[in-house]
């Protein structure tokens, strides 16, 4: 027999034992909030209504264009628009300007040469480049420390980069509010250079953020025990209408406590960019030869996982954010979004309230952002979304942004419903 023919035997007999190589693979669930959505797309009830993806919507249920990144992509595409790679770091204006925004004028320009910055594929990419970096100066690897609950994506992204990620308990269940003393327990036990995830508003399930009183107790922990801040600030001026108001921690810890912090920011929120996937990362280190080394290993990293981001959405921010009328307008489009979504935690809770509804609301109006915890069981979760065509999160999380003036008092009415149901 030939070596030719040795070699096709021997394939055909591996063929045979290992049929694909893939054998080893496992089946996943879908993502909760996606199979969620795909269901309500798919219910044909005309009264059905989507509170579980955290999308912008109008008064009308409808998407929204804000003004600002309508005029800027009318402006971007009346000039010649091309089409070609960014530099591996990114848009170099959109990466200063972001910048900015997160830090404030001020702060941004007296701290310029100790930042190092890439634009990332919005928040997600951003968190996951970031995780990137800390493995790679890192050894050992500290322990992530994760608020709970959190956006399910926090503990993906950093277990898939090897971290052992550790809950802590942030929210109070019982009470429905922060779970502050839990929270400084914690800081204060945490081992010195462990990693925490911080919603920097707008916390994302539960719409409770520590107050300016508390953001400064816990900074100074994180300056005595040598931890490190990673702000995840996907809802900067979403949450408030003011980006300042909504930064007030990160420009805590960079300017007043002086720490190296690490901001992972996503425009898909607070610009309505959704699916143009627009982040960047800024890192504030020590001195300026540290952030230089730092920012080219972002290069590195960004080179090996994407090679370039993309351009579009980039070229939009930067645009609004470049321009004073149409940052001006920008800063308009986020009091109108927010200023909506107050107005619907506010007349969910006064319908909850007037109708006599099994239990207490005020936590409605005492959260902020785009979600919140109803506080409902996993019953009435279910309840709602086969009897009433309402979908939610198993953990009664919605998002505030789907409801308006059309739909508010038929939700308020069978969450009523549904609890006096539970009684019997």
């Amino acid at each position: 027999m030939t070596s030719t023919e040795t070699t096709t035997v021997s394939l055909a007999m591996a063929t045979d034992t290992h049929t694909s190589w893939f054998d080893r693979a496992t089946f996943y669930p879908p993502d909760p909030i996606f199979a969620l959505t795909a269901g309500f797309i798919a219910d044909p009830d005309p009264n059905k209504v989507n509170l579980g993806q955290g999308t912008y919507r109008d008064d009308e249920g409808k998407p929204w264009i804000l003004s600002s990144v309508h005029q800027a992509r009318e402006k971007l595409i009346s000039q010649k628009l091309y089409h070609e790679y960014l530099p591996i770091l990114g848009l170099a204006e959109f990466r200063s300007r972001a910048a900015e925004v997160a830090l404030g004028t001020r702060i941004y320009r007296e701290h310029k040469e100790t930042l190092a910055t890439c634009q990332s594929l919005s928040g997600t990419g951003s968190l996951h480049l970031t995780g990137l970096l800390l493995r790679a100066v890192l050894n050992p690897l500290p322990k992530v420390f994760i608020p709970e609950p959190t956006w399910s994506n926090h503990h993906q992204i950093f277990r898939a980069l090897g971290f052992e990620c550790q809950s802590f308990p942030y929210y109070d269940y019982a009470n429905k509010t922060l779970d502050f003393d839990s929270y400084i327990s914690t800081l204060e036990s945490a081992e010195p250079h462990s990693i925490f995830i911080l919603h920097a508003c707008a916390h994302n399930p539960t719409g409770c953020d520590p107050s300016k009183s508390q953001w400064e107790q816990i900074g100074q922990i994180f300056k005595d025990r040598q931890l490190f801040p990673l702000f995840d600030a996907a809802y900067l001026g979403f949450n408030s209408g003011d980006v300042d108001e909504d930064a007030f921690a990160i420009r805590y810890f960079v300017d007043d406590l002086e720490l190296e912090t690490a901001v992972c920011m996503s425009f898909a929120k607070n610009m309505g960019l959704y699916g143009e996937r627009v982040g960047c990362t800024v890192l504030v280190a020590k001195n300026s030869l540290t952030a230089r080394n730092t920012e080219s290993m972002l290069e590195m990293l960004q080179r090996s996982e994407v090679s370039n981001p993309p351009g579009f959405g980039a070229k939009i921010a930067s645009t609004v954010l470049g321009d004073e009328q149409l940052k001006g307008a920008w800063y308009e489009d986020m009091v109108t979004m927010s200023g909506r979504i107050r107005s619907m935690r506010t007349q969910l809770h006064d319908l909850l309230v007037s109708q006599a509804t099994p239990g207490s609301w005020n936590h409605l109006v005492n959260q902020t952002g785009m979600f919140g915890f109803l506080g409902l069981s996993p019953k009435v979760v279910e309840q709602l979304r086969d009897q009433y065509y309402i979908y939610m999160s198993a953990n009664s999380r919605i998002s505030l942004a789907g409801l308006n003036s059309h739909n508010v008092e038929y939700v308020a009415r069978s969450i009523k419903t549904c609890l006096e149901d539970q009684q019997f």
